[in-house]
């Protein structure tokens, strides 16, 4: 592959989660990608001192058409929904959460966590799941050596380790811890189009270098991706991949949906608390209040037109 076949998404800075906001590195959606298969957004955390930023602290909010996946680094968060689900985010463990027509849940770190440090990533559920039921899922995938690397896969399937999560689409999630100066091979499907985020350290992909909190995209028709760590310490990446996703979505604070009317509606149902969304037990404090919607009605929004 050639350097011109690897784009690059630079990340931004977003505050997370109300009046006591940490600050997040966002590197989907973007103006020219909107999704990578189903994969529709991907926030970068950390490391962060805990005593310093206080931590993640986000009450209680709504999710629809969308599933939700941690993945920590380090630290440990506190899970709470209207499923009823009470769960902990821990490094190297995944825990998805389904929204389908309606879900709400609260993130905490936890007392003990001194240095907070993850991914948050969303998959857009297809038309025909979009209002699936709520549901929560937790695996903690064993690690898997490969020469000059690890990795451990949690959505999917990767150098014959297959995750027994269940997702909507063909999907791929997978962290690589690779060593200094080593280059690995990945098998991949070529159906897949594939986006590798690093974390740490300087990686070469298909002979494009990504730096720490660059997205890196390539499109379909790969068997392979060849990655290379430049650094002379350990590299820490997440592969995200799937099948391009073929719809278009509305996506406007923490709702999907197709069309204006869908969020308008998510957002008022949230705002008079409607069963909808259900309840979350054991927060100390209010839920969090929906931003006011734009003047202009929001518009749905896909990938460019594949070549």
């Amino acid at each position: 592959m050639s350097d011109t076949e690897v784009e690059i998404l630079s990340a931004r800075d977003v505050p997370l989660g109300g009046p006591r906001a940490m600050t997040v590195r966002r590197t989907l959606p973007q103006r020219s990608r909107t999704l990578i298969g189903a994969w529709c957004f991907a926030d970068h955390y950390g490391p962060d001192r805990v005593a310093e930023s206080g931590g993640m602290d986000v009450a209680p909010h709504p999710h629809t058409g969308l599933q939700t996946v941690s993945w920590l680094f380090s630290g440990e968060i506190e899970h709470r929904d209207s499923l009823g689900s009470h769960a902990f985010v821990r490094p190297g463990e995944l825990n998805l959460m389904t929204g389908g027509h309606g879900i709400s849940h609260t993130e905490v770190s936890t007392p003990d966590t001194a240095v907070l440090h993850g991914v948050q990533l969303w998959v857009a559920l297809p038309d025909a799941h979009r209002h699936a039921e709520r549901d929560f899922q937790h695996h903690a995938p064993k690690p898997v050596r490969l020469d000059g690397a690890e990795l451990r896969v949690f959505l999917g399937s990767l150098a014959g380790d297959t995750s027994p999560v269940r997702t909507f689409t063909p999907l791929l999630g997978a962290e690589l811890l690779i060593d200094p100066g080593a280059t690995v091979v990945l098998p991949v499907d070529p159906a897949h189009e594939h986006g590798l985020l690093v974390d740490e350290g300087d990686v070469r992909l298909a002979g494009t270098v990504l730096r720490p909190a660059e997205l890196g995209y390539v499109d379909t028709g790969h068997d392979t991706l060849t990655l290379t760590n430049e650094s002379d310490h350990r590299a820490r990446t997440v592969l995200i991949g799937g099948t391009p996703f073929g719809e278009e979505i509305v996506m406007w604070w923490n709702f999907i949906g197709r069309s204006n009317q869908d969020i308008v509606e998510a957002r008022e149902e949230w705002e008079r608390a409607s069963d909808r969304f259900g309840h979350v037990d054991g927060y100390p404090g209010d839920r969090l209040p929906a931003p006011a919607l734009p003047n202009a009605a929001l518009t749905p929004r896909g990938n460019p037109p594949r070549a």
